[in-house]
């Protein structure tokens, strides 16, 4: 059995008066893509912003590979492996494709091989390398963004809704991408609301609601159960 590689343990987050998370529990298991799932305000940004540290958890743990990283700063917690993409991308708009990888890579410098192996994933990133970034599409700027966290390796990738607003062409070749990731064993923990694209690359799923976990375990037995569908996620299922 794959040991988990991030364990989450009663963790309690408050953003100001407001109790966001509620006892969150589960684990992520190594080499393996985990997908968050849940309706919309459920906790699920949340959970990830806090296992990175830009929030701090009030109480329980966090646990890298065994070793508490709650209460680290987000500097330190990307130093031991963890790399994130939130929500809003957080590229440089007037910076161009090139200068914001330079940005990610280590000393400003890139692994010819790795930058490569990129491209192939992520065509549009070599074929606007020297456009400023703004000007790229949203399905583009997303992919930037992955290319951004994945420049170096990492032990851990964390994505925050990468199919939000990303036409759905886009998407196909997004799915493409990341099933490419999968297959060279990068552990993903991925918050989505397309249930069709957590579907598609999930190994596990965790449903949160109103800031706990209500349902977990292996993607199949969730995408193949009508009921549980219903109960967990409602008419977000096909959205």
């Amino acid at each position: 059995m794959t040991q988990p590689i991030l364990q989450l343990e009663n963790v309690h987050t408050y953003i100001e008066q407001y109790h966001i998370l509620q006892g969150i529990t589960f684990d992520v298991a190594e080499n393996g893509f985990t997908v968050i799932v849940g309706r919309n305000g459920a906790g699920k940004t949340t959970t990830l912003r806090t296992i990175i540290g830009l929030w701090q958890a009030k109480s329980g743990t966090v646990k890298l590979r065994g070793q508490e990283i709650q209460g680290q700063a987000t500097s330190e917690i990307a130093r031991a492996g963890v790399a994130y993409v939130p929500e809003n991308m957080g590229i440089f708009g007037d910076l161009s494709v090139r200068e914001n990888m330079i940005l990610a890579a280590r000393r400003g410098k890139f692994d010819t091989d790795r930058l490569e192996w990129i491209f192939g994933l992520f065509p549009p990133i070599k074929k606007f390398w020297n456009l400023a970034a703004g000007n790229l599409s949203g399905g583009q700027k997303q992919m930037l963004a992955i290319a951004r966290a994945i420049i170096e390796p990492s032990d851990l990738l964390l994505i925050d809704e990468p199919t939000k607003g990303i036409a759905p062409a886009i998407i196909e070749d997004m799915i493409d991408a990341f099933l490419e990731l999968k297959r060279m064993q990068t552990t993903i923990l991925l918050v989505e609301q397309n249930f069709s694209f957590a579907a598609a690359l999930g190994d596990d799923v965790v449903v949160i609601d109103d800031g706990q976990v209500v349902h977990r375990g292996a993607m199949d037995t969730l995408s193949s159960n009508p009921d549980l569908q219903q109960q967990y996620l409602g008419l977000a299922l096909n959205e």
